[in-house]
């Protein structure tokens, strides 16, 4: 297929910013420390005339003569927050209120579950949008050309969440930021997507993948852009299931009819489409050349993979190493949430270099997560391989915020402490004492699986408070696994746990906590879920699932999906 003719000029711009970029980053990586003394008194003087700033004495912390009397007094007069803290004054922004958290009022939010029943609405300032995630992004996509010089040379499929989705009160929208930046990105980039913005407004689950991949089938893509891996899977799944379809559509330039798409978006899509027959013969042919098409076989040329890799994703990961061919970098998404972009990937691998020119970074010690006035540790004080809680402040109303994610210090980008996500905070389950990462299970699982040769294709775990146990759910890759050899396969997992964490096992030697229960899964029992889930309204984008639960309401759903 045609390569991109505009790819030099593509590569003359992106890298003239990009360079630009990455010097302001490497200038505050000489002194991160020096960085984010100057970082939080730019936020302090942003913020000091908003409500907010003056009930908590910015003006006064500013006063301080050095870094350290300057982080005293913040910690002082700024406790720790949490969203339930910060939510009544981003509930007055919503319904029109000026300069409470910040000055003026928020260009969008950004939504994303909370730990009640009502999302969080994440304030995103003028300020913050335009200072960093703007800049973030222009060096994220010249990263990219860092490493694969080529990945601006075809089509890039970039799967994002909807840029609007609706509006507050006062008429402020919220919506996806991975979609507004998108949106907004310079033109010369736009020129690069294979789909139409139109497709992320599909509601309909099935039609939306349909449509996706129906247009990037027939593109030679040379950068995918998703941040939850799973995603990949569903892409895949599609392609097996609906490959005639797709080419009859690319065949004869259509969008097949009997998709639950909204006629006006399937009329802002469909003309992006022509009859392409060439590649629906190319595409046949490789179906009969290699049966199981793979992203491989239909798209050869791909440079560049980019998703979230760390934390519980690694599950399904693992799932598709052998999708695409083996010159691609596959770069790790980076510490990213919709409170902040708190870094970037930059070694092609899975490290996210801080940026302590754009946030000021605060983090509590894994063992001191539960004292009641544990020490806050500063960037330029991690330790290289230890494990923190991240608290961040922002250029967007959010001081002191507890991300509630634990990290672990890898390395350095010079002075810059270089971090892998490792879970979130709630992965961390407890019913009587015992404090079970998520990780601790998904390594027992992994080891048992070595052990018996019995190969999981999904799994999860949830602790049920009232019978004191857990109740560990399997998908096997045999479906013939018997409920027998699934006890025995539960049974070496709660032992594997056991001589991970001294905790868990005296609770279960003093039978506080009882043996595991272990279920048997439907076939494609993650899908369902996520479908089900997408249904009620989550942001396939913002999609993630904790292996190990304290939820009664998710529970709930895998307990509908035991095999019978």
């Amino acid at each position: 297929m045609a390569r991109n003719k505009g790819a030099w000029k593509i590569k003359l711009l992106l890298g003239t910013v990009g360079k630009l970029r990455l010097l302001s980053l490497n200038k505050a990586a000489r002194d991160c420390a020096k960085t984010q003394e100057k970082t939080l008194r730019s936020i302090l003087d942003y913020a000091k005339d908003s409500e907010w700033g003056k009930a908590h004495n910015f003006a006064d912390i500013l006063a301080a003569g050095n870094a350290e009397e300057l982080y005293d007094r913040w910690q002082k007069n700024v406790a720790p927050q949490d969203y339930e803290d910060l939510r009544p004054f981003v509930e007055r922004h919503k319904k029109g209120e000026s300069d409470v958290l910040f000055p003026g009022k928020p260009m969008m939010y950004a939504t994303t579950s909370g730990t009640t029943k009502e999302p969080k609405w994440i304030p995103i300032t003028n300020e913050y949008y335009s200072n960093v995630y703007s800049k973030m992004t222009h060096l994220w996509l010249y990263s990219f050309m860092m490493h694969r010089p080529k990945v601006f040379e075809g089509k890039c499929l970039s799967i994002v969440g909807k840029a609007i989705e609706g509006a507050a009160p006062d008429g402020t929208v919220y919506g996806s930021v991975s979609g507004v930046t998108r949106r907004d990105c310079p033109n010369f980039i736009k020129s690069l997507y294979a789909e139409s913005a139109e497709v992320f407004s599909i509601a309909d689950y099935k039609a939306r993948y349909y449509t996706l991949m129906r247009t990037g089938i027939e593109h030679d893509i040379y950068l995918l852009v998703t941040a939850n891996p799973s995603t990949i899977i569903e892409m895949q799944k599609n392609v097996n299931e609906f490959f005639e379809d797709y080419v009859k559509d690319i065949e004869n330039g259509t969008l097949k009819a009997d998709l639950d798409i909204p006629a006006d978006i399937r009329k802002a899509i469909e003309p992006c489409y022509k009859p392409n027959p060439k590649r629906a013969a190319e595409l046949r042919a490789l179906k009969a050349k290699y049966g199981n098409l793979l992203p491989k076989h239909f798209w050869p040329n791909i440079q560049v993979l980019t998703t979230w890799k760390c934390g519980n994703t690694r599950v399904y990961v693992d799932k598709f190493t052998d999708f695409f061919p083996k010159h691609m970098l596959y770069q790790e998404f980076g510490y990213f949430a919709s409170e902040c972009r708190a870094g970037l990937v930059l070694n092609g691998e899975s490290d996210t270099v801080l940026f302590p020119h754009m946030h000021y970074f605060e983090f509590v010690k894994l063992e001191d997560m539960e004292e009641k006035n544990p020490r806050f540790y500063q960037l330029s004080e991690l330790e290289l391989g230890k494990r923190y809680c991240v608290y961040v402040t922002t250029f967007a109303g959010l001081y002191r915020y507890n991300m509630n994610d634990l990290i672990e210090v890898t390395g350095k980008y010079k002075t810059i402490p270089t971090i892998q996500f490792i879970q979130k905070i709630n992965g961390i389950i407890s019913m009587t004492g015992e404090k079970i990462h998520e990780r601790q299970f998904m390594e027992a699982v992994e080891e048992t699986e070595k052990e018996t040769g019995m190969k999981t294709q999904f799994y999860v775990g949830f602790a049920d408070l009232e019978q004191s146990t857990y109740k560990l759910y399997f998908e096997f890759k045999d479906l013939s696994v018997t409920q027998d050899k699934a006890d025995e396969f539960g049974k070496l997992v709660d032992l594997k746990i056991q001589q991970e964490n001294c905790e868990y096992e005296a609770k279960r030697a003093s039978f506080r906590i009882r043996e595991p229960m272990t279920f048997i899964l439907q076939q494609d029992s993650f899908e369902a879920y996520k479908k089900a889930c997408i249904g009620k309204g989550s942001r396939d984008g913002q999609f993630k699932l904790n292996l190990l639960m304290q939820d009664e309401k998710r529970h709930a759903m895998f307990k509908d999906l035991i095999k019978k």
